[in-house]
């Protein structure tokens, strides 16, 4: 069987492209926030109406170690801190609201930095409207008298518009409100409600020039925010009851009470036009700015909105305002709405209130504002480098592709951003000095966008009726009226039907067709048909004329009574409008008092969250103040192990320099005590030749001490300075030995073996693990090890190939000075073929002070011209070879510090 070749999938049309080549950038525009009461240093300054200036601030300088210089922005037009918001609305968001009404798309946006007023642009405050609620004021005094009735227009859930007739709108109506529940009484507190009354004084409203009248208008909103990247329907009725739990007809809930129902994200699809849009959002057809306002305000009070450190109310997500104008031609005869869905033109106006970007060592979050804040720098770096990928496109000609389907905002505004309508944005900038870092990254993104243009959008097709239909059709109904009217006639619009009626009434005319000139039958009998129709007529006339009379005298009559009435109820009414004055003065100070109500409401609202918000830097003041008192206490510990510490050292230091003083005196009297035994020794030399001089035969061998004598050192006469020294070897400088006997003593260079300092200087192959970091103590002795094999770390390979392991070692001794400690082991293989280091011994090599006195190698040194020797006159050459160097068992110093002259015993 032969597999059938698999169809490639159709290639999806291309978008369409506009039909001009014409293109726009995008309308940067700049607003400086004023500076707060508590911010001191300002960092913005406005040059001119397009130009701004930054400074880094002193404390910036001083962390960064630099100067840095001004920067200068420019932008399309930049509002200062004294610019209202009517003059904003003139720049920046009126040329939109007209595109707007002529079938055309714009894209508006907010965005800045926390605190920097994005939320009060574009929202506003009681008495000074933002952009949204002045664009929804121009909107319907533009297309007011023009409006179609509710439920005429219909969205058919794909982005696009139908048209109903106005018996279908009827029905649909009725069948709304029947489904409606029981409306509540309208209370003022809706009505004037603080947050959102007398947002636009009259004095400040706007129209448009230009406006279709032969055309009617219907007007959809919608609100939706994005947050955590998942798109929200502020304006669904089960949003509200998102966290609440199900309950079925039985009063149990379907699910358990700790599981929660999660507010549902909706999706992003494509429409026929490749249009990106929200589905399944909901709609709100309204038909005056009011009624549009309290939607907004309805979806506003949902937003997710936290409790920062740098702003009270924060935005945690983007929100959309979308505002949707439908709107289609009248027919012919300028009487109903033309029934055609490709006549139905659809444009809308975005209004994005993007959250600020932060960062989260400054805000101070933690756990979900942490994701949050995350959330949103993410989705502005996104739009970010979308801007930058569309930038080097236009200006380098390179076609990369621009990743609008990385972040939800960017994806639903690709089509702006393609040709799809105009693009504004408004930077917020608050001028405080802990802002400087990211306003200049906003400023460097504003330049930036500036550089990007949007293809222009095309007009709207022009329908080919005749202009002027509403206007004629409304004038000929008002002149029918009239002439109606001054006819006596119906008033209504079957002036036919009467007319009809009354020939109806009248007895029918008979056949007046003539078949022959001479018929004398067809003629006569029509002459009485006629003349019975006239007896009739007149018979009409006057029981019309006698009905008229009647009614004339009963009008007449009825007119005396309703002029007696007319004057009883102009009393009445009289009355009546003196109680309405004093029920409106009431009414006035009813609203006046329930308008003092809700604005101390709101007040107490605002204190209250003041006072969470206070008792939160009350807790963590106090948290604080507690870490403070723990770091205060181990601060404390810490000084008091340090002075015991201290004490040590100071004890030690004590017993060492005790330990000196008693090895001085030791050497001292050992010094004297060898200097007694030469002048001793001399004498019995003295004694010895005098005596060998008297007695010319051997002499007589000294008497044995019974007491044992420390061992003497032969005095040796000094040696006589030559005019040409010459230096001695070794065996020349060491001292002979003499024995007692006046005979001439035989000289004998005594064996002196070699001392080796460690078992590092033999044959072995070692591993010498120095450190990177080892300090060079200047000695004359350092630990210098031959044939080893030099590393940082030990490692198999070279421990494989050594039997002996050194380790150099430095730190810090009790007197200041540093030491050096070489930690010696031998090398061992291990059972399972690899080696191990035992440690054997350690050598500890160390510099003293220079105020010890120290023992040199003097091979000749006078003595002073007072007498007193000084500490080196009993090291020459002859006392050390005399005097045995040895070490005192079981101390813990050098041999170079513990010295115990023992004089050498003569032979017997």
């Amino acid at each position: 069987m032969i597999r059938q070749a698999k169809g490639k999938t159709p290639r999806r049309p291309p978008p369409r492209k506009p039909a001009s080549n014409q293109k726009d950038p995008v309308g940067v525009y700049c607003r400086v926030r004023p500076l707060g009461v508590e911010d001191e240093e300002c960092c913005i300054e406005v040059i001119s109406s397009t130009t701004i200036q930054l400074h880094a601030p002193e404390g910036f300088k001083t962390n960064r170690n630099g100067e840095y210089k001004e920067t200068q922005y420019s932008f399309k037009k930049v509002f200062g801190v004294s610019v209202s918001q009517m003059e904003l609305f003139e720049y920046v968001a009126k040329p939109l609201v007209d595109d707007l009404i002529h079938g055309k798309n714009g894209l508006l946006f907010t965005y800045g930095v926390t605190g920097s007023g994005k939320t009060f642009t574009m929202t506003g405050s009681p008495g000074q409207g933002g952009l949204l609620p002045r664009s929804l004021d121009m909107i319907f005094n533009s297309i007011g008298p023009y409006q179609a009735k509710r439920y005429v227009f219909k969205t058919d859930d794909k982005n696009g518009m139908e048209v109903q007739s106005e018996v279908d709108a009827l029905l649909e109506r009725q069948r709304r409100e029947n489904n409606l529940p029981v409306p509540k009484t309208p209370s003022s507190r809706q009505k004037l409600d603080p947050e959102i009354a007398d947002m636009i004084k009259p004095e400040e409203a706007y129209k448009a020039d230009g406006v279709d009248e032969d055309s009617s208008y219907s007007i959809f909103v919608s609100y939706i925010e994005i947050y955590n990247n998942y798109i929200y329907d502020l304006l669904e009725e089960t949003q509200e009851d998102a966290i609440k739990p199900k309950w079925n007809g039985g009063g149990t809930p379907v699910r358990q009470n700790t599981e929660f129902i999660p507010p549902q994200s909706k999706i992003l699809r494509e429409d026929q036009n490749h249009n990106m849009y929200v589905a399944g959002c909901m709609e709100v057809e309204v038909k005056s700015a009011e009624e549009a306002f309290q939607v907004f305000w309805r979806g506003q009070k949902k937003r997710k909105v936290a409790n920062t450190r740098l702003n009270r109310e924060s935005s945690r997500s983007h929100s959309v305002f979308i505002i949707k104008l439908a709107q289609a031609p009248l027919d012919a005869d300028g009487n109903n709405i033309l029934q055609d869905k490709n006549q139905v033109t659809v444009s809308q106006l975005c209004l994005v209130d993007l959250a600020g970007s932060e960062r989260t060592g400054r805000t101070g979050a933690e756990g979900t504002r942490i994701r949050e804040a995350g959330n949103i720098n993410q989705s502005l770096l996104n739009l970010r480098t979308c801007i930058e990928i569309l930038r080097e496109n236009q200006m380098c000609g390179t076609n990369r592709m621009v990743p609008y389907r990385d972040s939800k905002v960017t994806h639903l505004f690709k089509n702006y951003f393609d040709g799809e309508g105009k693009v504004k944005m408004v930077v917020c900038v608050n001028p405080k000095a802990d802002d400087y870092e990211e306003t200049l990254l906003v400023m460097r993104f504003a330049e930036m966008t500036q550089e990007v243009e949007v293809a222009r959008p095309v007009d709207r097709p022009i329908c080919g009726f005749t202009p002027g239909r509403r206007h004629r059709n409304q004038a000929f109904k008002e002149e029918l009226s009239r002439k109606l009217e001054e006819r006596g006639g119906p008033i209504d619009r079957d002036v036919s039907t009467v007319i009809n009626h009354l020939v109806h009434s009248l007895p029918p005319l008979p056949s007046c067709e003539l078949t022959d000139p001479h018929d004398d039958i067809t003629l006569p009998r029509l002459i009485e048909a006629l003349q019975n129709r006239h007896r009739i007529r007149q018979m009409m006339s006057e029981e019309f004329n006698k009905a008229a009379n009647t009614m004339k005298s009963m009008l007449q009559d009825l007119d005396s009574n309703l002029i007696a009435k007319d004057n009883f109820i102009h009393e009445q009414n009289g009355k009546l409008g003196e109680k309405d004055k004093i029920i409106q003065a009431n009414k006035e100070e009813i609203e006046r008092l329930e308008k003092r109500a809700r604005m101390q409401e709101h007040k107490i609202d605002i204190l209250q969250k003041t006072t969470k918000i206070y008792e939160g830097d009350k807790r963590s003041l106090q948290q604080e103040l507690e870490t403070r008192e723990q770091r205060l206490q181990r601060e404390l510990s810490e000084k008091r192990r340090m002075e015991q510490r201290m004490h040590g050292v100071v004890s030690d230091t004590q017993h060492k320099w005790e330990k000196e003083c008693e090895r001085r005196v030791n050497a001292m009297q050992l010094e004297m005590q060898n200097k007694l035994w030469v002048k001793d020794e001399k004498l019995k030399q003295l004694k010895a030749i005098v005596t060998e001089s008297k007695t010319p035969g051997r002499p007589d061998p000294p008497p044995r001490q019974t007491q044992p004598q420390p061992r003497q050192m032969q005095p040796q006469p000094q040696p006589q300075p030559q005019p040409q020294p010459k230096r001695p070897s070794r065996e020349e400088r060491l001292p002979a030995k003499r024995s007692a006997s006046p005979s001439p003593l035989p000289t004998t260079t005594p064996v002196r073996p070699l001392h080796r300092r460690s078992r590092s200087a033999g044959g072995e192959k070692w591993v010498d693990h120095k450190p990177a970091s080892s300090l060079d103590l200047g000695t004359v002795l350092q630990p210098v090890v031959p044939n080893a094999i030099q590393v940082s770390a030990p490692n198999e390979k070279a421990l494989s190939k050594c039997d002996r392991y050194v380790l150099t070692h430095q730190e810090v001794a009790s007197d200041g000075e540093i030491q050096t400690k070489l930690i010696k082991g031998e090398v061992i293989k291990t059972r399972g073929g690899g080696q191990a280091v035992q440690f054997t011994d350690i050598e500890t090599l160390r510099q003293e002070l220079t105020t010890i006195p120290s023992r040199k190698r003097k091979s000749s040194e006078g003595a002073p011209a007072n007498g007193n020797q000084s500490d080196g006159a009993w090291t020459d050459v002859e006392t050390r070879c005399s005097v045995a160097m040895e070490m005192r068992a079981g101390s813990n110093m050098a041999p170079g510090f513990e010295h115990h002259g023992i004089t050498k015993r003569r032979k017997p």
